[in-house]
């Protein structure tokens, strides 16, 4: 007969005696690791190419507007496209692999709840976006100072250009940051939600474009057109659509930023605008993109709250 034996080993575990720094600093490695992701850091050549593109493409086009002359206003309408494209390939990153790969619910077991996480990759986006999206303003103002003839003059006279450019950016940059997040909310797959929020932004820019055309149209109370003491022309144009085609405009989803830009810092929508939406008064399109990017906020986190974990 043998008799068993057993052996006990001190492996040496002991208690956590250090700060346990809780919520506040899981919310930080989530953004951290959303700020790393977005940029591309950690990961291979090609993750790094879109935001790499994007700068460069924002400097280079505010470098075209200095020697051109442009301002302010248009510069948004003009890389409009370029960051919705980028925000379209680079935002599901954010979430789509964590649905996929089921592993929201390992993020949960720390001090996290559900709002700590969409909102910290909400935040990660927009870290981004943002100083890329001002980046450009900056070097426009600055390319327009030292080309000046007399900089401080320009100081002088285009000074409040920057809190409006300031404004505009955050403008653009959070409903940039919300719609792609929020499309990604639906599909655990990267392609589907690029390719949905491309196909949106145009499909109803052609949509509206349709729908807010204009035709000519003779006699009436048009203003007649004289040139050179002739009289050219007597027809107008009104819109294909009539007197609805200024809310048709509000449709194009891609251009809902720029309702709000042209307001901002003129009196008058800049022509990035549908030109119908231009015949509503200011508050109407301002409203509009309020709503809609708290609606698209309010649908990300509703997807959340309800998503299997």
């Amino acid at each position: 007969m043998t008799e068993a034996r057993g052996e006990v080993f001190d492996l040496g575990y002991r208690s956590y005696d250090g700060p346990r720094e809780g919520r506040g600093r899981a919310y930080k490695a989530l953004w951290v690791n959303g700020v790393r992701t977005t940029l591309g850091i950690g990961r291979g050549w090609g993750a790094k190419i879109m935001p790499g593109l994007l700068f460069f493409f924002v400097v280079i086009l505010a470098l075209g507007f200095v020697i051109g002359g442009e301002d302010h206003s248009s510069y948004y309408s003009a890389i409009s496209i370029i960051l919705l494209l980028f925000a379209a390939i680079v935002a599901p990153e954010l979430l789509c692999p964590d649905r996929r790969d089921r592993v929201i619910g390992l993020y949960l077991v720390r001090p996290l709840t559900v709002t700590d996480y969409v909102a910290a990759r909400w935040l990660a986006f927009l870290s981004v976006t943002l100083p890329l999206v001002l980046a450009g303003q900056v070097v426009l103002f600055v390319g327009g100072t030292l080309g000046a003839p007399e900089p401080l003059e320009y100081l002088r006279d285009n000074w409040r250009d920057v809190p409006r450019f300031l404004l505009a950016g955050l403008v653009i940059a959070v409903y940039t940051t919300t719609l792609p997040l929020a499309v990604s909310a639906f599909t655990p797959r990267r392609a589907y939600a690029a390719a949905l929020v491309v196909g949106v932004f145009f499909i109803s820019l052609a949509v509206v474009g349709i729908l807010t055309s204009e035709q000519a149209v003779g006699g009436g109370d048009c203003e007649v057109v004289i040139m050179d003491g002739e009289e050219v022309s007597n027809t107008c144009a009104e819109y294909l659509v009539g007197d609805a085609a200024r809310w048709y405009g509000l449709l194009s989803f891609g251009e809902v930023p720029s309702f709000v830009n042209g307001h901002i810092f003129t009196e008058t929508p800049d022509q990035g605008a549908p030109k119908a939406v231009h015949e509503l008064h200011a508050a109407i399109p301002i409203a509009w993109y309020a709503l809609l990017t708290c609606a698209l906020g309010l649908a990300l986190w509703w997807r959340y709250r309800r998503i299997d974990l």
